[in-house]
This record gives structure tokens, sequence and C-alpha cells, in this order.
């Protein structure tokens, strides 16, 4: 079972930021991405390491920051990591991973 990000008790009130992100992302071509996608993104990487005394306004302005590059290279590397790529050789997966 997943446990709760920190920054969870902020989700119901930065839904519309996210529900905005990810049409922003849709206009520039990116159909697919999801607010659940956007927010894992922001939990395991961004918010990786939590602040104890984040403000409303901190969380809002790193969604509407997010750069779908950083989002891709993340959601490539998560796929990574689940095994839905392989290599032979498993030193070369490793470096691939750093």
């Amino acid at each position: 079972m997943e446990r709760i990000h920190q920054y969870g008790r902020f989700y119901n009130e930065v839904k519309p930021a996210l529900q905005s992100k990810v049409e922003e992302f849709k206009i520039f071509g990116y159909e697919s991405v999801t607010e659940k996608e956007l927010w894992d993104y922001l939990t395991k990487k961004k918010w990786k390491k939590p602040k104890d005394e984040i403000q409303l306004y901190e969380v809002v302005a790193d969604i509407l920051s997010a750069k779908i590059g950083d989002l891709m290279n993340f959601t490539t590397v998560e796929a990574f990591k689940l095994g839905d790529f392989s290599l032979g050789d498993e030193e070369e997966r490793r470096e691939l991973l750093k």
C-alpha cells in the first residue's frame, strides 16, 4: 500500500491548478497526461523531500511551474523501474536508471 504524501492534505484545494496544468499540456499536444501522473511526478520527484512549513501558494506555484520535459523524463524512468524495459546487461540498466 502506498503512503499518502505529506502534501496530500492540499490535494482538493489544488485540484483546479492540476486540471489547469493538464489542460496546458494538452494544448501543447500532450493529450495523454493525466492529473494522477502530474501528482505522482510532483510527490515522488519534485517534493521528494517535503518542507515542514510549506504554504498552499507554494504548492500551487510548483504545480503551475511543472515542465512537460521533466514529467516525461520521470514517467520514462518510472516505466524502466517497473520492468517494462529490459536490458541484457544489468550494469547498463543500472547506469541508465541513475
